[in-house]
C-alpha cells in the first residue's frame, strides 16, 4: 500500500488499547477515520451488539471506509455477519498484524514465517467455514460449495506442510551458525522488548549500524546480528522481532526459529519505553515476560533497559521502577536514551562484565514476575 486507506476502528474503550490499535492500523497502511468503542468484542453474533452494529453501519454510510478494523479475533461467522450488515470488508486483529508482517518481511526466513502464519490463520477459519457449510448455517462457503470448501482446506494443509519443511531447513542453517559461533567463542547478546520500545535504535547505538528505525510497529521481523568488540571482548549483538499484547500462540510459534535466539543468548537486553505511563509499561513488561517464558528464556539472563530517558525525569523513572518491581541492581536495570547515546557505554560495560564473568552469580538480584 503506497498510501493510507480509510478505515473505521472498533476497539475497547481504553486509551492504551485504542492507541495500540491505531498504531497497528497505521503500520498496515490504514488511516482511522472514526473509532467505535465497545466493552465486549467477542460475545455476540456480530462481535458487537446488534445496536452497535447498526451504529457502525451508519458510520460506514457516512465515512465510506474501505475496511472495518476489529481489534479482536473474530470467528468466521462473526466476520460474515458483520460484513453482511455493513457491506464492507472486516479485518480482525490477527489479520491486521499479518498484514504488517507481510509489509515488513525482508528476508527469506521471515517471508516463509509470514506465509506460514497466514496459512494457519486461514486454516483456523477454513475449518469453521467448512463446518458452517456442512451445517447449512449460511449459503455455502462464502459462495463456495461444500466440496470446494473441503478441497480448499486440504490445499491449505498441503501448502503449510511444504512451508514447515522450508522453515526447518532455515532452522538447521541457523543452528549451524550457532554452533560455529560457539566454537569461535562468540557469545550472543540479544535485544528484546515490546514493539516500538526502541530496540533497533539501541542496536544501532551499540553496533554503529544504521538499521531503519521508527515509531511504526514491527520495524524488525528477522534477527539481525553484528559482531562488536567491547573492552577487548568480541561478542555478537542481535536485534529481534518485537513482542505485542494478545499475540496468538500460532504467530509466536511461526517466529519461534527467530525468537529462539533469545534462549541461546548469554545476555538478553529487555528494552522498556520508560516514558510511557506506568500501567502501560507493566502491561507490556508482562507480555514480554510471558513470551520469553514460553520460549524457555531464563530470567537470570535479563538486563532491563529503561529507554527514552530524554523524554522523562529521574524522579518519574524511580517511581515507575518501584511499581514495576525491578531489581535494585545497576547491573540489572540501566536507564538510557538510545536516541541521544546517554549511558550506552554503561550498557556495553555491563554486557561485557556479564559475558566475561558469571551471570549466575547475580541470580539473587533478579525479581520474579
Amino acid at each position: 500500500m503506497s498510501s493510507s486507506h480509510k478505515a473505521i476502528l472498533i476497539t475497547y474503550p481504553f486509551e492504551d488499547a485504542a492507541e495500540e490499535a491505531i498504531s497497528l492500523a497505521d503500520a498496515a497502511g490504514y488511516s482511522i477515520e472514526r473509532v467505535v468503542n465497545q466493552h465486549h468484542l467477542t460475545r455476540s453474533r456480530y462481535g458487537i451488539g446488534i445496536g452497535k452494529a447498526q451504529e457502525v453501519k451508519q458510520l460506514v454510510e457516512q465515512e465510506k471506509p474501505e475496511v472495518i478494523i476489529f481489534d479482536e479475533v473474530l470467528k468466521p461467522s462473526q466476520q460474515y455477519n458483520l460484513a453482511s450488515i455493513c457491506q464492507v470488508e472486516i479485518i480482525d486483529r490477527e489479520c491486521i498484524i499479518l498484514k504488517i508482517f507481510d509489509r515488513r518481511a525482508s528476508t527469506a526466513e521471515s517471508r516463509i514465517q509470514i506465509k506460514l502464519a497466514q496459512l494457519r490463520y486461514d486454516m483456523i477459519r477454513a475449518r469453521e467455514k467448512v463446518r458452517l457449510a456442512r451445517a447449512g448455517e449460511q449459503p455455502g462457503f462464502f459462495g463456495m460449495g461444500k466440496y470446494n470448501a473441503d478441497v480448499y482446506f486440504l490445499d491449505i494443509k498441503k501448502r503449510a506442510t511444504v512451508l514447515k519443511k522450508k522453515l526447518q531447513k532455515e532452522e538447521v542453517r541457523r543452528n549451524l551458525h550457532r554452533i560455529q559461533r560457539s566454537k569461535a567463542g562468540l557469545p550472543t547478546v540479544s535485544i528484546a522488548g515490546y514493539t516500538a520500545a526502541g530496540k533497533t535504535t539501541l542496536f544501532n547505538s551499540l553496533t554503529g549500524e544504521s538499521k531503519i528505525t521508527g515509531q511504526g510497529m514491527f520495524t524488525t521481523l528477522s534477527t539481525f546480528t553484528r559482531l562488536v568488540q567491547s573492552k577487548g571482548t568480541k561478542l555478537l549483538i542481535s536485534d529481534t522481532v518485537g513482542f505485542i499484547s494478545r499475540l496468538p500462540a500460532y504467530m509466536v510459534d511461526a517466529f519461534k526459529s527467530t525468537l529462539q535466539e533469545l534462549s541461546y543468548s548469554a545476555v538478553v537486553l529487555l528494552v522498556l519505553d520508560i516514558s510511557e505511563p506506568a500501567e502501560e509499561i507493566v502491561k507490556k513488561l508482562n507480555s514480554c515476560i510471558r513470551v520469553m517464558y514460553e520460549l524457555g528464556v531464563p530470567m537470570t539472563k535479563v538486563v532491563y533497559i529503561l529507554n527514552k530517558a530524554d523524554l522523562t525525569s529521574e524522579e518519574d523513572v524511580q517511581d515507575k521502577s518501584a511499581r514495576l518491581g525491578l531489581p535494585h541492581s545497576k547491573q540489572r536495570v540501566i536507564l538510557i536514551s538510545a536516541k541521544t547515546g546517554y549511558k550506552i557505554d554503561t550498557v556495553k560495560d555491563v554486557v561485557t562484565l556479564l559475558v566475561v564473568g558469571d551471570p549466575k552469580s547475580l541470580i539473587g538480584e533478579v525479581s520474579s514476575y
